[in-house]
């Protein structure tokens, strides 16, 4: 193509966007649940259901697959079955899923399928609340907002000169873009009309079109409280956190529940007692697949090991590393080393572990009887000069790495707590492996001689059972549930 000159560049460009805009008018379809024109040329409906198709095994796989104890799958099946009957498209296939994951969040694929967590499933209280979320993304997808920003998206790079888009704009082009596709935040505009569709949906369908609200509430509560639990300010929003890809508020609920132009039944349902029966017994919070965080300690059964950080260090699990910080500066990374499995430990920190970062003083150690091996590098920061230390551990036909970053000026300070880190980290014995097992859900009654305390008492997480327990329950600091109601506790 160098025979093109400037000229022909630009005459290209000029056809590309006259072709993009007459697309654009040919585009516009109607939208299924408002009967207004949406743009929707670059993204068919025989495209969303492809691409729907071949992304669900993959965002099962990425999100720890489906969550099959309890029979939890087929109840969320028939309340979201009981949805799409009431919506624009009641003969169009959907498909619900029940993630195996203790992150709090819900998303749909184009094509109709729909996922929750069996975080989020925890969190809330009744079958209402449960049917806002699923209607929620139904309303994504009835309304075919996927298509539109994708739609919207290619144009855009039409307009500003990306020629190879207009080329081929096929399903294939669409598939393998992978999950953080489907996670981004719709606009303002496509969440608003999700929330009023949901609303419309679940009011239809006989549920209190209130519980929208309610569990917008149990998500802005467990936001906050995860954020104190890792740590942070409780106003820091994680990018991972249902809040941050769903941004909502209760003025714009409520804005859409006028919208939604539908009349409440006299009695809607709540579901409260369905709801916490389907639930009682769930896994909550990390899984066996995935390790425990115990106080200061991590323990992974499947895999065989544990270790301790330091006192004031708070330690967060997350899909592809445990990092735990102290609040000083100094954090603790500790993730697999597959690099690492096949060579000398040594020459993996000399020659594997980074092209970018040469690391120093490299020694052979023995750690509860495993090859390990470490050094360190000083690095800049954002926040300034730091050091790092690197720690490789040989494990079975496995190997991990401690990644120890301190500030610079610091960095001695820390060298005795961290090499108690490192050598904290050894194989489980028998006993260990049998005792570690995960937190559930179990449902209590609440009887007129129980008291606030007595099910804080019963409560078996490491920190802040008080605040737990009235998240998890929709309570206030403080507030006692009211007697006759059932309540989640969580225990081993």
């Amino acid at each position: 193509m160098g025979w093109l000159n400037f000229r022909s560049h630009k005459h290209i460009a000029g056809v590309l966007a006259a072709i993009a805009l007459s697309t654009a008018v040919a585009g516009c379809s109607t939208n299924r649940a408002t009967g207004e024109d949406s743009f929707t040329a670059f993204m068919s409906p025989e495209q969303e259901k492809q691409i729907g198709s071949q992304e669900h095994p993959k965002m099962v796989k990425e999100f720890g697959g489906q969550y099959t104890e309890k029979d939890l799958q087929t109840y969320v099946t028939e309340v979201g079955e009981k949805l799409v009957a009431v919506s624009e498209t009641p003969n169009e296939k959907f498909t619900f899923t029940v993630l195996d994951s203790p992150v709090v969040n819900a998303f749909a694929l184009p094509g109709g399928y729909v996922y929750i967590t069996r975080g989020l499933a925890a969190l809330a209280t009744n079958e209402a609340e449960l049917a806002g979320v699923l209607a929620h993304e139904i309303g994504h997808v009835v309304a075919r907002h996927s298509a539109q920003r994708y739609s919207r998206g290619v144009l855009t790079q039409i307009l500003a000169g990306g020629l190879a888009v207009a080329v081929g704009n096929g399903a294939g082009e669409l598939i393998g873009t992978g999950a953080n596709a489907y996670l981004k935040s719709f606009s303002r505009e496509h969440e608003f009309e999700a929330d009023m569709l949901g609303i419309r949906y679940i009011t239809r369908a006989g549920y209190d079109p209130d519980a929208m609200a309610t569990f917008l509430e149990k998500l802005r509560a467990h936001s906050r409280l995860q954020a104190k639990l890792a740590g942070r300010s409780p106003d820091d929003v994680d990018q991972y956190d249902f809040m941050a890809t769903h941004p909502r508020t209760l003025d714009r609920i409520e804005q859409a529940h006028q919208s939604a132009n539908v009349t409440a039944v006299a009695n809607p349902e709540s579901g409260a007692v369905r709801y916490m029966t389907a639930i009682d017994g769930i896994l909550y919070g990390d899984g066996p697949d995935q390790g425990y965080v115990r106080g200061q300690e991590f323990i992974h059964v499947p895999l065989n090991f544990r270790f301790e950080v330091p006192d004031g260090f708070t330690m967060t699990n997350q899909p592809n590393a445990v990092i735990a910080r102290d609040g000083k500066g100094a954090q603790i990374i500790f993730e697999g080393a597959p690099g690492a499995k096949d060579m000398r430990l040594d020459s993996y920190l000399q020659n594997g572990f980074s092209k970018q970062i040469a690391i120093r003083n490299i020694e052979m150690l023995d750690i509860e009887g495993q090859e390990a091996a470490t050094g360190s590098a000083d690095i800049s920061l954002r926040s300034g000069p730091a050091r790092l230390r690197v720690v490789v551990i040989r494990h079975g036909s496995s190997a991990y790495q401690f990644l120890f970053v301190t500030p610079l000026d610091q960095a001695d300070s820390y060298n005795l707590p961290l090499r108690r880190t490192t050598y904290s980290f050894r194989p489980l014995t028998d006993r260990e492996k049998k005792i570690y097992t995960p937190l559930r859900i179990k449902v209590r009654a609440v009887n007129p001689e129980y008291d606030l305390q007595t099910f804080i008492d019963d409560m078996e997480v490491d920190k802040a059972p008080a605040d737990v327990f009235a998240t998890i329950n929709g309570l206030r600091d403080g507030q006692a549930p009211a007697v006759g109601s059932l309540v989640k506790v969580v225990r081993h």
